[in-house]
């Protein structure tokens, strides 16, 4: 799978530990595996590496780069609970620093590849190339897919946050749903918001309707 495939381009292209990286790897598949996920599945990782792909040629000009950036969408969901949504972000990257770290990833990389995963708690970077913009982008690329996928990440969404009464639901999420909309660009890439960003602004403006009821 290209997931798999990235995976190994992106362990050559940083040197580290083989053995031990099958091993983290294989440990990282158990996590986005988990029952309890919805929407932020194993579909969800091969998306986001597939995005990163679609904007490699014109957003990240580095191998290590995009190593990193590879490394980041393995990491950047892979403690994910949605009874304590604050931490999850840190625990991932905290799981990420202590997996690459251990395995022979020089330190630059490693930090990248945390500052990548910390990036999505406010999806909020300045750049409009390179790694963070990239990754930023590639981890929205959801908003803008066609319309019968992002509806069914919109239920995905919805089902792990199951436990959440549909007043308080729909008034959290618009919460943060709205911002985004709000915005100049949603996305930060040349491509992205050249071939994304109107989709994106239809999805998004459907959704917030539904929402209010």
């Amino acid at each position: 799978m290209k997931r798999d495939a990235q995976w190994d381009e992106a362990v050559h292209e940083v040197r580290g530990d083989l053995h031990g990286l099958v091993s983290t790897h294989e440990d990282l598949v158990r996590r986005w595996s988990e029952p309890h996920r919805g929407y932020h599945d194993l579909q969800h990782l091969d998306e986001v590496i597939d995005a990163l792909d679609e904007l490699r040629g014109t957003a990240i000009d580095l191998d290590q780069d995009w190593a990193a950036t590879v490394f980041a969408a393995w990491f950047h969901d892979a403690v994910y609970d949605p009874a304590t949504p604050s931490d999850n972000e840190r625990l991932s990257a905290e799981l990420a620093r202590e997996a690459l770290s251990q395995n022979g990833i020089e330190e630059s990389a490693v930090d990248l590849v945390v500052a990548l995963v910390d990036a999505t708690v406010a999806h909020d970077v300045l750049e409009t190339r390179g790694p963070l913009a990239a990754f930023h982008d590639a981890d929205l690329w959801i908003l803008s897919a066609p319309v019968d996928r992002f509806d069914r990440y919109c239920a995905d969404v919805r089902q792990e946050y199951v436990v959440v009464p549909d007043d308080a639901y729909a008034s959290g999420r618009s919460a943060i749903l709205e911002p985004f909309l709000a915005r100049d660009t949603i996305y930060r890439t040349a491509w992205a918001r050249q071939h994304w960003e109107p989709r994106a602004r239809t999805n998004l403006s459907r959704e917030l309707s539904r929402l209010r009821g």
